[in-house]
C-alpha cells in the first residue's frame, strides 16, 4: 500500500482546519513527539477530527477498504503522543482508547474553535477551569462489568492465539469472535485474559457465562441495563426492538461483550427424533434423522438473531462466544478477511504443558514422563490438572506408577468426555469410532468408501460428508490437510466405550451403519493389543 505523497497531504480533510486550532495541536504533539509531525500523522490527525473512522481514512486516503496502515500509523504514532500530551497536562493518565475518543478529548482539552469568542480575561479563567474539570472526568470513564469471570492471574502460553486475536479485534475490525475448541481446552479463560488485554480500548466491557442457561430475554435485558439505562433512554418494548437498539449503542461506543459457554444453550441428540431399527425404516429415514444440525434449544432461538445481528451490522464494537460447537451463523458468515472469525483452540505445547503440571506440585520427575502425559492428554490443560491432581493424591507423584495402573480417562475426563459423545447423532458415533480404529488421519473420501455398506453411494457420501462437518464443528476431530483424526485421550475413550458396551453389530440395532462385524472385530483386536489394553471383546 503506497504511502500518500507529501504534496498531496495537506489537501485532504482540510475542513478540520474550520473548527480545530491546528496549527496550535501541530506544535503542541511535536513537542511531545520530540519532532515535527510527518505529512501522513497530519492528514491522519485531520481525518480523526473530521469524525472519520480509520476504515474511511483508509478509504479515501488508499481507495482502500483494508484499514489496517491507518490503524497502526494511529496505535504507534498519534494515539501516543496524544495520550502523552493530555496526560502531561492532567497530572494522571489518559488514554485514546478509540479512534471515536480523540474529538472528544481534544475537545475538552481546547483545541476546538468556537464561534462566539469570550472577552480575554473570561476565556484565560474558563478555559483552565474547563481543562481541570473535564479532564478530570476523563480519569476513569470505561464501565466494566466482570460477572462471574475466573481468575486468570495464572495463564500459561497462548501468546500467539492471544496476538493473534488482538491484532483481528483491535486492527483489522473484527465485531464477532468465536473461540472454539473440545471441553477442557481453556477457552474461558482465554477469553478472561484476551478481554484483560485489551479492556482500555474500549468504552464497555461485560462479561457474561451461560453455564446456567439464561435466556435471551435475561441477557439482553442486562446488556441493556448496563448500557442504556432507562431514566436516559426510552427502551423498545419488544426483545428485536431491543436488539436492535443494542446494535445502535454498537456503533456509537466501543463495547467488548463476552459470552462463555455458549454451547450450553444449543441441542444436544437427545432432542432429535428417534427412528424405529427395522432395516427398511431406518434407510428410508435417514436424511432427517442421521445428521442433525448444530441448532438452538427451544426458546433459545434470540442468541442467534443477536450474534446475526453483530455479525452483519456495521458498528465499532465486539462480541466474543465460546463454545464447544460452531453455530450454522457464524460459519455463514465468517471468513479470513471478513469481520466475523473463529479461532480454534488446540492443546498446549510441551512447556506450557510442563509449568501446568509443575504448578499442580509434580517436579521430581523426568522429562520425557512430563512429555509422555502431555502428549497422551493432547495439551488439554484441565485434563492435565485433573490427572495431576490423581496422580498426586493417589500415587504420592509418581508418574509411573499412575501409568502402569493402564487407565487414561476416568472421573471428570470421562464425564466432560460423556457429555461430548451424548450430543452425536448415530451416524456420528458411529463414525467416532471408526477414526479411533485408525491410527493415522483418515480422509473423507476414505470414509464415505469403508465406512458404511449396504447404502446407495451418493447418499451415503452426502450423509458422511455433513457428519464429518458437524464433527468438525464440535470440536472432536483434528485436521491435518485434508485427513480427519482425534487426539489420544479421545481415541481412547472411544476404545473403551466399545469394549463396555460389548457391542453386537447387527441389522435389527442402530449400530448397523457402523461396518461389518468382521472389519470391526479384526481391527479392535488389533487395537487393544497395541495398546496392550487388559481387555476382553
Amino acid at each position: 500500500m503506497a504511502t500518500p505523497d507529501s504534496n498531496q497531504v495537506e489537501e485532504e480533510f482540510v475542513e478540520a482546519k474550520n473548527n480545530w486550532e491546528l496549527e496550535k495541536l501541530y506544535v503542541d504533539l511535536a513537542s511531545t513527539k520530540g519532532k515535527a509531525l510527518t505529512p501522513v500523522e497530519k492528514k491522519f490527525l485531520r481525518g480523526l477530527l473530521c469524525g472519520c473512522s480509520p476504515a474511511e481514512i483508509a478509504s479515501i486516503v488508499y481507495q482502500s477498504r483494508s484499514s489496517s496502515t491507518v490503524r497502526v500509523y494511529l496505535s504507534n504514532g498519534l494515539y501516543k503522543y496524544i495520550e502523552e500530551m493530555l496526560s502531561n497536562a492532567a497530572g494522571y493518565s489518559v488514554k485514546v482508547k478509540n479512534w471515536s475518543r480523540v474529538t472528544y478529548l481534544l475537545e475538552k482539552a481546547g483545541y476546538k474553535k468556537y464561534r462566539f469568542l469570550l472577552p480575554a480575561a473570561i476565556i484565560s479563567r474558563q478555559t483552565q477551569t474547563t481543562q481541570e474539570t473535564e479532564l478530570a472526568k476523563m480519569q476513569s470513564t470505561s464501565i466494566q462489568d466482570w460477572g462471574e469471570a475466573i481468575d486468570v492471574s495464572i495463564f500459561q502460553g497462548r501468546t500467539t492465539e492471544i496476538a493473534k486475536t488482538q491484532q483481528w479485534i483491535l486492527q483489522e475490525g473484527c465485531r464477532l469472535l468465536l473461540l472454539l475448541g473440545m471441553g477442557g481446552i481453556g477457552k474461558t479463560a482465554f477469553s478472561v485474559k484476551l478481554a484483560q488485554e485489551i479492556q482500555e480500548q474500549f468504552d464497555y466491557v461485560i462479561w457474561r457465562s451461560l453455564r446456567l442457561s439464561p435466556s435471551p430475554e435475561q441477557i439482553i435485558e442486562q446488556l441493556i441495563q448496563t448500557l442504556l439505562p432507562k431514566q436516559n433512554t426510552l427502551i423498545s418494548e419488544n426483545i428485536e426492538g431491543r436488539i436492535s437498539q443494542l446494535i445502535d449503542f454498537f456503533r456509537h461506543n466501543r463495547c467488548l461483550i463476552v459470552l462463555d459457554n455458549f454451547d450450553v444453550i444449543l441441542s444436544s441428540s437427545d432432542n432429535y427424533p428417534t427412528f424405529t431399527t427395522s432395516h427398511q425404516t431406518i434407510k428410508n429415514s435417514i436424511p432427517p434423522f442421521l445428521s442433525p444440525k448444530i441448532q438452538y434449544r427451544p426458546g433459545y432461538e434470540l442468541y442467534g438473531e443477536l450474534i446475526k445481528r453483530v455479525g452483519e451490522s456495521q458498528h465499532q464494537s465486539c462480541l466474543i462466544l465460546t463454545s464447544r460447537e460452531k453455530t450454522p451463523e457464524i460459519a455463514a458468515l465468517e471468513g479470513n478477511t471478513l469481520p466475523v472469525r473463529s479461532l480454534r483452540l488446540t492443546g498446549l505445547n510441551q512447556s506450557e504443558s510442563l509449568s501446568i503440571l509443575k504448578y499442580k506440585g509434580l517436579f521430581n520427575t523426568s522429562e520425557d514422563k512430563f512429555r509422555t502425559l502431555s502428549e497422551q492428554y493432547a495439551g488439554n490443560p484441565l485434563f492435565l490438572k485433573l490427572v495431576a491432581t490423581t496422580i498426586q493424591e493417589l500415587f504420592n507423584g509418581n508418574i509411573d506408577e499412575f501409568t502402569a495402573q493402564g487407565t487414561v480417562v476416568f472421573g471428570e475426563i470421562r464425564a466432560i468426555l460423556d457429555h461430548q459423545f451424548h450430543r452425536l447423532s448415530q451416524l456420528e458415533k458411529h463414525l467416532m469410532y471408526w477414526l479411533a480404529m485408525n491410527q493415522n488421519a483418515v480422509s473423507v473420501r476414505q470414509l464415505q468408501k469403508n465406512t458404511i455398506p449396504g447404502l446407495s453411494p451418493r447418499l451415503s457420501q452426502r450423509l458422511i460428508l455433513e457428519a464429518v462437518d458437524l464433527l468438525h464443528k464440535r470440536s472432536l476431530i483434528e485436521q491435518q490437510a485434508s485427513s480427519f483424526s482425534q487426539t489420544p485421550v479421545l481415541r481412547e475413550y472411544m476404545i473403551e466405550r466399545l469394549i463396555e458396551e460389548n457391542l453386537t453389530l447387527s441389522e435389527e440395532q442402530e449400530s448397523y451403519f457402523l461396518m461389518s462385524q468382521t472389519i470391526f472385530a479384526a481391527n479392535l483386536k488389533n487395537h487393544i493389543k497395541h495398546s496392550r489394553l487388559n481387555a476382553e471383546i
